[in-house]
């Protein structure tokens, strides 16, 4: 097959849906050797664990029919969230700004005076500077502003105000005084569902809905000509009426061989090294899904818990370490650092670590910034021209869940 009327590149949830829906016709492009970008499962010594972290909530009624349908109840597990912060040894619930109160006497006082005081305004200049003036110094600088520096591995003044969406949990001030008596938290994912073979079964449910012989694995693209409608994929020429791009968009503009250098130069992003770890035997703590770390002495910003998802009896988990994209990253070190944190927190005491393995995603978070923001958006509406789209988190530069790019896949089928 050397031309097809819709040609996707990349095998993520955003491709599959899209060829899903396009029924026929459509050819898909993957440069690794299995489907499902980063919502793939590895599967190790009886541990399940993802690629990164992903917990299945859907809003949108389609969705949630498709997914809950597809699945028995035997192989799902429901979970009402129950999250914390770990802030230099106390636990707190998240989201923080709506728990101060569990906080040290001190931390809890200085936070509200400061979260009383603060300097709101009509409009803020980046996403640090609405920390500060949402929240104020206490809130912001115990975990706001150094939470989410080790997450994006970036200054916080370089973000947009909304660099998060509707995913920031913000909270005014009589919200988060009422949930001082009662706990009011209701964050869009409070609840979840989790199948028990992991991610890796969403992407096998959708797999079954396409022709497998319209997907090409190991099949590197090298060159992307939007005015003559071509592709090079693995020294071959492969010619399309339609284009759908779902790959990283800074790995996307560089097959093109016009220049888009501006654009390039807005494209930043931080790159997160997951290590998943398998013990012999169940943490004391089995009840909370994942935990945050803002303490600049801790190396990992999030720490997850398969086993208290799945409620398994021996520790399962994932950690995060956020990198600015260039950083090179010494594994070896960072899984001691890893196991000396987890045993200083008290999360492991004598486990013995059965299993382990890593992996490097880059992109990991975007930075959303209002110059990306304007420059991806011409860019999208320009090659629309041509007949070229490109969605997805990573497709369409941003920050959004696997059901939002499932609605955008859906969106841009019925149009094409």
């Amino acid at each position: 097959m050397n031309k097809t009327k819709y040609l996707i590149i990349g095998s993520g949830v955003s491709g599959l849906t899209c060829a899903m829906n396009l029924k026929d016709d459509y050819l898909i492009i993957e440069k690794e050797d299995r489907p499902g970008g980063l919502c793939k499962s590895f599967y190790q010594d009886g541990f399940v664990w993802d690629y990164a972290g992903h917990f299945f909530h859907f809003a949108t009624s389609e969705i949630k029919a498709f997914f809950e349908n597809g699945i028995s109840t035997d192989n799902m597990v429901k979970n009402v969230k129950n999250t914390n912060i770990n802030y230099d040894g106390t636990i707190i619930d998240y989201p923080f700004q709506m728990n101060i109160h569990q906080l040290p006497k001190n931390d809890f006082i200085d936070c509200l005076y400061e979260l009383f005081h603060r300097e709101e305004k009509e409009k803020y200049s980046s996403f640090e500077d609405m920390l500060y003036g949402k929240f104020g110094k206490g809130i912001t600088e115990r975990f706001l502003k150094p939470y989410n520096e080790k997450l994006y591995a970036c200054n916080l003044n370089e973000l947009d105000t909304d660099a998060m969406g509707r995913f920031f949990p913000y909270a005014n001030l009589g919200q988060i005084i009422d949930n001082m008596k009662k706990s009011t938290v209701n964050t869009y994912n409070s609840t979840f569902d989790y199948p028990r073979q992991g991610a890796q079964f969403f992407i096998d449910l959708i797999l079954k809905q396409i022709d497998k012989s319209r997907l090409l694995l190991n099949s590197k693209v090298t060159l992307v000509d939007l005015q003559n409608k071509f592709v090079i994929v693995n020294g071959e020429k492969m010619e399309y009426e339609v284009l759908i791009n779902t790959i990283p968009l800074n790995h996307f503009v560089r097959l093109l061989p016009e220049d888009h250098q501006e654009l390039l130069e807005t494209l930043s992003c931080n790159k997160v090294l997951v290590i998943n770890l398998g013990f012999d035997k169940q943490s004391e703590n089995t009840s909370t899904h994942w935990t945050y770390f803002p303490m600049k002495n801790c190396n990992f910003y999030r720490a997850g818990y398969y086993s208290n998802i799945l409620r398994t009896d021996r520790l399962s988990m994932y950690i995060e370490i956020g990198y600015k994209e260039n950083d090179e990253i010494d594994i070896d070190e960072q899984l001691r650092l890893t196991l000396e944190n987890l045993r200083k927190f008290g999360i492991i005491t004598d486990h013995k670590l059965l299993a382990h393995n890593t992996l490097v995603i880059n992109p990991g978070y975007v930075h959303i910034t209002k110059e990306s923001n304007k420059k991806v958006a011409e860019f999208k509406e320009q090659i629309k021209t041509k007949n070229a789209y490109t969605i997805g988190r990573y497709g369409g530069w941003t920050y959004c869940s696997i059901e939002d790019c499932m609605v955008q896949a859906n969106s841009l089928s019925k149009i094409i």
